[in-house]
């Protein structure tokens, strides 16, 4: 009778431990999408509630004092109002063969090869995001045919405000994730493919984006480099994600690790008979994210170096943020990136949402818009 009980007990054990694995299992995410097996931790199940007042680790960080308060209102209501809607009924929107007509976009299925000129006749709209998280932007929370009418729609509204300058969009791939103590997952590569190809096929380019972790910049871009071989393909690296403590502390490159990186990649280009010139986009909010910024060198053609301002808030601060970017003259071509009421709780968003022409009104104007 004993031996019933153990065996009936030992059972039940096994049992529970299978089902506690098929639960666990359900819930985790592929490696192969490079994301966290357990899934995102959203930035406000990273703060606990003694800190949420203490924004010394938010994108919150390097906007005048007074605008700190507001600030702080945006980020708390951050899953309860969304931003306004922008008017739309007065929109034209061109459709691809008059862009293709007008020279804005290629012919179909046509190589992108960007000239020098490009960079000074044209704006890049770019929806930011990982293909199997809708919490790490727009472009993982529509099917890609659907993103991409969606992108040519927010596109059109810059082809109306830039003026003579061309428009063409783009997907904004987080491609190396960083995950808990700095380790990095990466994007399986046929979905890169995916998108890459979807892209070429419809005359958009495709950004690349590694979150450094732990690692040297080095090893992101050697993960990087191999993507050039696509000729719509451009890199991205972001200094935020260099730390141990993803969510926790803001990380920070120095310049002559950008300076090396645009020199790898430079020497690769050359080495494989890369042509038409491609960009590196570095990310920023804080000035600590990059070391010794008058050192770095934007001269190592045909990369061109993109500063990105990146960080959510009012229009204002927001503002001040890029201001401080623009200070950073060596690196003429800016970036700037917006953040989309997204609806998850902690998830910050720019409240409101600059309009293109507020955006195209910063000085200098930025060359690569992306929405996050």
């Amino acid at each position: 009778m004993k031996n019933m009980i153990k065996i009936s007990i030992f059972i039940t054990f096994v049992l529970l431990c299978t089902a506690l694995v098929v639960l666990f299992s359900a819930a985790s995410t592929s490696p192969s999408d490079g994301l966290p097996e357990g899934g995102l931790i959203s930035p406000a199940s990273a703060v606990t509630e003694a800190e949420s007042d203490d924004f010394s680790n938010s994108e919150l960080l390097d906007v005048p004092v007074n605008e700190l308060t507001e600030l702080s209102t945006v980020q708390l209501e951050a899953s309860i109002t969304p931003p306004d809607v922008i008017d739309e009924k007065n929109l034209r929107i061109e459709t691809t063969p008059e862009l293709v007509k007008r020279g804005i976009l290629p012919r179909t299925e046509e190589p992108i090869l960007l000239s020098a000129d490009f960079f000074t006749q044209n704006t890049i709209v770019a929806y930011y995001g990982h293909p199997r998280s809708k919490m790490m932007g727009i472009l993982g929370r529509y099917p890609i045919d659907v993103l991409a009418d969606r992108l040519t729609k927010t596109a059109a509204k810059y082809d109306n405000a830039n003026g003579s300058k061309g428009v063409v969009t783009a997907f904004y791939l987080i491609y190396g994730v960083c995950h808990p103590k700095g380790e990095v997952g990466h994007m399986n590569d046929e979905l890169v493919k995916k998108y890459v190809q979807f892209a070429q096929k419809h005359g958009m380019l495709v950004f690349l984006d590694h979150q450094i972790g732990k690692y040297p910049v080095e090893y992101a871009m050697k993960k990087l480099l191999p993507f050039l071989k696509y000729p719509n393909v451009h890199l991205a690296i972001d200094p935020e994600w260099r730390t141990l403590k993803p969510m926790k502390e803001i990380g920070r490159v120095y310049a002559h690790e950008l300076n090396d990186a645009q020199k790898m990649m430079r020497d690769y280009m050359l080495d494989n008979g890369i042509k038409g010139h491609r960009m590196l986009v570095v990310h920023q909010f804080k000035p600590v994210m990059i070391q010794n910024i008058p050192e770095v060198k934007a001269s190592y053609d045909p990369v061109v170096l993109v500063h990105n301002a990146d960080g959510f808030g009012s229009p204002g601060a927001k503002r001040s943020a890029y201001q401080i970017n623009a200070r950073a003259k060596n690196i003429p071509f800016k970036g700037f990136k917006l953040f989309y009421y997204s609806g998850y709780k902690g998830a910050g968003y720019d409240k409101p949402l600059m309009t293109p022409e507020q955006v195209l009104n910063l000085k200098p104007e930025p060359f690569v818009i992306m929405y996050q």
